[in-house]
C-alpha cells in the first residue's frame, strides 16, 4: 500500500485580469506545479510574496477551481481537467499504443472530503466571523457534517477541541474580538480539527503573530501531528521556521516550483540560485559566523505574473542566466535521490 496521501500533477491556476478575445489577460498564479505529500509528513512551501504558495494550497483543496491539472487524494481523483497525461508511480507518462494516455475530466463533490482536508488561514482576524461565538465557530463544522448526536456531545467535543489548542471552556462563550491574535489563531486551528481531518493546509499560520507566540503555535502543530497522525502542507516565508517543522521543502518562484528536496538536503546542498539566495537571507545568531557569511543580493524586482518572462522565469534576476534561459523552459529533473530542481545551469551554480 502506498504511503502517499496527496499528489498534484501539472497544476495550473490562471485568473482572468481584463481584456477580450485574443487580448484577454490572465494572472498566471500557478503554472505547471507537481508534487506529492506522504502520510504523516510535513511538506514546507516557501517563496516571495505573490509566488503562488497560497494559491497552490487553496487550489489543491478546490477552494479555487483549478484551471488545469490533476489532484489525487488517498488514491481518489478529486479533480482532473482531462488534458494532462497520466503518470505512473515512478512519475513517468503512461503510454497507450506508444502515445501518452490521458485521464477523463473529473470534478467530484468535495463535501465528503472536507472532513479529511482542512485549512488554517493566515489572518486570524479576518478568518473568524465576528458575529459568532467561539463555540459556534468551532461547532459549525460539527453541525454541517453531523458529528454530534446530541447537544451534550457537541458541547463536549467543543470543550475538548479548545483544550487541545491551549484554550479553556470559558472561551467558548466569547467573541473573536475578545481574543489576542495568538488566541484567535488557536480558535482557527480548533475549527480545522473539529472534523478530525487527515490533511491540513497551514497557510502562513504564524506570519501575523508575535515571535514569542510563533514558537508556541509551531510546537502545538508538531504535538498535534504526533498525537493525531496529521499531514501538513506548511506555507511560510520564513525558511528557518519551515526547516524546523518540515520533512521536505519546496521553493516557488513566480508560479513555478524551482526546487524540492528533503529539509536538510535543501538547506545544506541547494542547487538552484534562487534557493541559495533565500538561504543566505536566514538570520544567523552568532555574530562572527554572520559576518563571515556571504549574503546573496538579487537585483531587480519580481516580474509581473500577468506577463512573466519567457523561458526560465528567474532569468531576469539570475547571475547565471544565458541565452538558453530566455528561449527554453528548464525541465524539472532529479539531481540526486529525492532532490529535484529546474535550472539549465546547475553545473555553473555548483
Amino acid at each position: 500500500m502506498s504511503d502517499e496521501l496527496l499528489r498534484i500533477e501539472h497544476l495550473y491556476q490562471y485568473f482572468p485580469a481584463g481584456g477580450f478575445g485574443r487580448r484577454k489577460k490572465y494572472v498566471q498564479a500557478v503554472d505547471d506545479v507537481s508534487f506529492f505529500i506522504n502520510k504523516g509528513e510535513t511538506l514546507g512551501l516557501v517563496g516571495e510574496s505573490g509566488c503562488g504558495k497560497t494559491t497552490t494550497g487553496r487550489s489543491l483543496l478546490r477552494l479555487y477551481e483549478p484551471t488545469k491539472g490533476r489532484i489525487i487524494y488517498d488514491g481518489k481523483v478529486l479533480f482532473d481537467s482531462g488534458d494532462v497525461p497520466l503518470t505512473g508511480e515512478d512519475g513517468q507518462p503512461i503510454l497507450e499504443n506508444g502515445q501518452p494516455k490521458y485521464g477523463t475530466k473529473t470534478a467530484v463533490d468535495m463535501k465528503p472530503y472536507r472532513r479529511e482536508m482542512q485549512i488554517v488561514f493566515q489572518d486570524p482576524y479576518a478568518s473568524l466571523d465576528p458575529r459568532m461565538t467561539v463555540g459556534d465557530i468551532v461547532g459549525e463544522a460539527i453541525d454541517i457534517h453531523g458529528l454530534a448526536k446530541s447537544k451534550e456531545e457537541r458541547y463536549n467535543k467543543i470543550q475538548h477541541l479548545l483544550e487541545e489548542v491551549g484554550l479553556n471552556s470559558e472561551h467558548a462563550n466569547r467573541y473573536p474580538h475578545e481574543f489576542s491574535g495568538g488566541q484567535r489563531q488557536r480558535v482557527g486551528i480548533a475549527r480545522a480539527l473539529a472534523v478530525d481531518p487527515k490533511f491540513i493546509v497551514c497557510d502562513e499560520p504564524i506570519s501575523a503573530l508575535d515571535v514569542s507566540i510563533q514558537a508556541q503555535v509551531i510546537n502545538m502543530f508538531e504535538d498535534l501531528q504526533h498525537e493525531m497522525g496529521l499531514t501538513y502542507l506548511f506555507i511560510a516565508h520564513d525558511l528557518s521556521v519551515v526547516k524546523h517543522i518540515s520533512n521536505r521543502i519546496g521553493v516557488m518562484y513566480l508560479g513555478k516550483l524551482v526546487e524540492l528536496a528533503e529539509s536538510n538536503e535543501l538547506i545544506f546542498h541547494s542547487v538552484h540560485p534562487y534557493t541559495r539566495s533565500l538561504i543566505s537571507a536566514i538570520p544567523i545568531a552568532d555574530p562572527k559566523t554572520a559576518r563571515a557569511s556571504k549574503r546573496i543580493m538579487l537585483e531587480g524586482d519580481v516580474p509581473s505574473p500577468l506577463n512573466p518572462p519567457s523561458g526560465c522565469r528567474f532569468r531576469t534576476r539570475c547571475p547565471y542566466a544565458t541565452e538558453r534561459c530566455a528561449g527554453e523552459v528548464p525541465q524539472w529533473r532529479e539531481v540526486s535521490k529525492g532532490h529535484f530542481a529546474a535550472c539549465h545551469n546547475l553545473d555553473q551554480v555548483n
